[in-house]
């Protein structure tokens, strides 16, 4: 779905939350994942809840405990900006086990508790049972539905998410590790499990091609190990921040509406061969018998292999009462496009910059200011880039096997050159 296709609720009835994020303690993360950092980059994007990731860390839940004030119930403040973002405390954790006759599953599952006492007793109760210092992200091997087990022995206000469902490598439905159900996998626990995470690979829709789904709320989630993907994926919940809000509308499925990274733009949406650079649909990866037509290895079955195997229903349907889901593109992206330059580059990130400081905050600018109110300050492209990204018009080449699919605003044939402001705004935007 895109901007147009939805009626939004107003700015000021909802708030965002971004409730799957990294520190600098995983592996592969920015060690700019700190949180001063974070809540920085939160407020310029416009997320009034962000999780902390990984408290399961010692020595990050000591730093958590060093940086954070409590807010409102059950949610946090970077001490030294009271009025900014709150943190809600989160933490992924990887189970590898065998189960139901198959070796090596391997599911991921994300954690969401109301108190630093809570993640304390939760890290005493796990700190035997596995390396919780190796890695923001410990591993466990145990079966999943045992931690479920163990943590509502702790508290029956923990959140648990089984975490991006449909990764083929670590999810719950991944096509190499996964399970056929989440009753499957869970077992007498399941009761316990009220929603999923789509991950970036899947969006919604896909997820409601599965009538087994239609009990579970889906969230959306960055996964960032990077301030700067912060909230590429995230949650808008009605009312004002809390925990026990974000409880209640995530366990009665009463989301306001996600907002969705493209699911091509996965690392595995398609499936595909990465070294021999082959990307093909499900169905011509049936038609080829899952090999890889340069070299006859076996291909990678992304996603949207996977989520046609299990589906009972059409493409396109949408079950009634479900939350809507909008696709973006990250402002960043819009404006390198736009100017014909890399995310990284100086005149980029400055042009971001000077884009909060006019219009407010990422996600508005995004979803909610009216354009033409800004085209008379804002360089054209940049505004034919939000315009084309809240109407669906892009051109996407799907994720494969790893590799980042493209999501691309302009087509190819059409130059892009650096544009100079109107004159009396050359001071805001000499972008020459």
């Amino acid at each position: 779905m895109t901007v147009k296709d939805i009626a939004l609720p107003a700015w000021d009835e909802i708030f965002l939350a971004d409730l799957h994020i990294h520190s600098r303690y995983s592996r592969a993360t920015s060690k700019d994942m700190s949180v001063p950092v974070l809540a920085q980059t939160a407020r310029e994007k416009g997320l009034s809840v962000v999780g902390t990731g990984d408290f399961t860390h010692p020595e990050y839940l000591a730093e958590l405990e060093e940086e954070l004030l409590p807010a409102e119930e059950g949610l946090y403040v970077w001490r030294d900006d009271p009025e900014g973002p709150r943190f809600i405390l989160s933490a992924e954790v990887s189970n590898i086990f065998s189960q139901g006759g198959k070796k090596n599953r391997r599911v991921h599952t994300l954690i969401l508790v109301p108190s630093l006492e809570i993640a304390r007793e939760i890290n005493k109760l796990l700190a035997p049972l596995g390396h919780l210092e190796a890695d923001g992200r410990p591993v466990f091997g145990f079966p999943v539905k045992e931690l479920v087990k163990l943590l509502f022995r702790i508290s029956e206000e923990i959140i648990v998410i089984p975490a991006h469902v449909w990764t083929p490598w670590y999810s719950l439905f991944g096509a190499f590790s996964g399970f056929e159900a989440v009753e499957e996998c869970f077992e007498e626990e399941t009761e316990h499990i009220f929603a999923l995470e789509t991950g970036l690979s899947s969006d919604p829709p896909m997820n409601w091609r599965l009538s087994a789904l239609d009990r579970y709320t889906l969230v959306s989630n960055s996964d960032a190990h990077s301030p700067a993907k912060l909230g590429r994926e995230a949650n808008a919940f009605y009312g004002k921040p809390s925990f026990q809000t974000i409880f209640q509308a995530i366990k009665e499925d009463k989301l306001a509406f996600t907002i969705e990274f493209f699911p091509e733009e996965g690392k595995y949406h398609f499936d595909g061969h990465r070294a021999c650079g082959v990307s093909l649909s499900p169905k011509e990866t049936k038609a080829l018998g899952g090999r890889c037509p340069v070299c006859g290895e076996p291909l990678t079955v992304g996603v949207m292999h996977r989520v046609e195997d299990l589906a009972d229903r059409p493409e396109g349907f949408v079950p009634p009462g479900k939350p809507p889901a909008v696709h973006l593109v990250p402002l960043l992206e819009i404006i390198a496009e736009a100017l014909g330059k890399g995310v990284q580059s100086q005149v980029v990130r400055r042009t971001y910059q000077q884009l909060i400081e006019l219009g407010g905050t990422e996600f508005e600018l995004l979803l909610y200011r009216d354009l033409e109110e800004l085209k008379n300050t804002v360089p054209a492209p940049i505004i034919e880039g939000i315009e084309r990204v809240r109407e669906g018009r892009l051109y996407i080449r799907p994720g494969y096997d790893g590799v980042y699919g493209k999501v691309k605003i302009f087509a190819p044939e059409e130059e892009k050159k650096e544009p100079t402001a109107r004159p009396r705004q050359q001071s805001l935007f000499s972008l020459a």
